[in-house]
């Protein structure tokens, strides 16, 4: 006589689901902690990386830091330590010219026109935790512009002038405590929570838009004649601040070559119960002055 064939009761089955959804909300948060981490760290990697290539270039470059942009178009010699934007409107920013002393490249097609559209396609460059904020100009790591190199001419002056903001900048005079780069919100960090918008993949300009104007950050305490990220808006709603991505905290990549996850407080910044980040005391500018002081940024005029 042939056994009778077994099957689960519904009730069985019901019995099994529950179990699997309970695991599942268990194990997926876990998982998802552990993905973090591994992104944290990866991102870490990525700034320590440019750090070593700050030493690379002021080696290379008489003692000079790596400015925020080169300064002119027509480099010195008719020819960028970049290799391109000869003669050219393009100025390679503070991560292309760290990142060509390893010959790493952000580009691999790069144009000699400036053009603030191009993504970068190498992820040594890029957040992990962010990948998508992958373009040139709304870059996700913000340099120290202010003080280890601000190539802008000054108030009142022009390009042929070569009368800087703060360039060149001696490198030896830098405390080795001092923040190189690190994770950025862009112009964002200025407004409330609730006024911020998304990304902006193709590089237009947002003042609202998280990542805009990323690659440039400003230090937390800023002057009536200081400079900001994004010139044309110089105004305490519009400053570039930190992101704190990383649970709450950001990776800051130091002169010395380390990189440290710290909170807004521990970096000097002030920020709002609405979440904005202003711009006076109690923020202060003694881990980015270079001299471990609160100085101010040098003035635009």
């Amino acid at each position: 006589m042939a056994r009778a064939r077994q099957a689960f009761t519904l009730v069985e089955l019901l019995v099994v689901i529950g179990i699997i959804g309970v695991l599942t909300s268990i194990l997926l948060p876990v998982l998802g902690s552990a993905r973090e981490r591994a992104n944290t760290v990866k991102c870490a990697a990525n700034l320590g990386t440019l750090a070593k290539g700050w030493h690379m270039y002021q080696q290379s470059n008489r003692g000079v830091s790596c400015p925020a942009r080169l300064p002119t178009y027509d480099t010195a010699g008719g020819k960028s330590s970049y290799g391109m934007g000869d003669k050219e409107q393009y100025r390679p920013r503070w991560y292309e010219l760290l990142g060509a002393q390893f010959k790493l490249y952000a580009s691999e097609n790069p144009k000699k026109q400036e053009d603030d559209s191009w993504p970068i396609r190498n992820d040594a460059f890029l957040c992990p935790s962010i990948p998508e904020w992958n373009n040139s100009r709304n870059y996700p790591y913000g340099y120290n512009y202010q003080f280890l190199g601000n190539a802008r001419p000054k108030d009142g002056t022009d390009f042929a002038q070569k009368i800087w903001i703060n360039y060149p900048v001696a490198a030896g005079k830098i405390k080795a405590n001092t923040v190189m780069a690190m994770d950025s919100m862009g112009t964002a960090a200025g407004q409330p929570t609730r006024f911020r918008q998304g990304y902006v993949e193709n590089g237009e300009k947002n003042p609202f838009a998280v990542g805009n104007k990323g690659w440039a950050i400003d230090p937390p305490r800023l002057e009536t004649k200081s400079d900001y990220a994004d010139p044309e808006l110089r105004n305490p709603g519009n400053r570039s601040g930190p992101d704190p991505r990383h649970q709450k905290r950001v990776n800051v990549a130091f002169v010395d070559g380390h990189v440290s996850l710290m909170t807004l407080e521990e970096l000097g910044y002030d920020q709002s119960p609405d979440g904005s980040m202003g711009i006076n005391a109690p923020a202060h500018n003694r881990l980015f002055s270079g001299s471990g002081m609160d100085d101010p940024p040098p003035p635009v005029q």
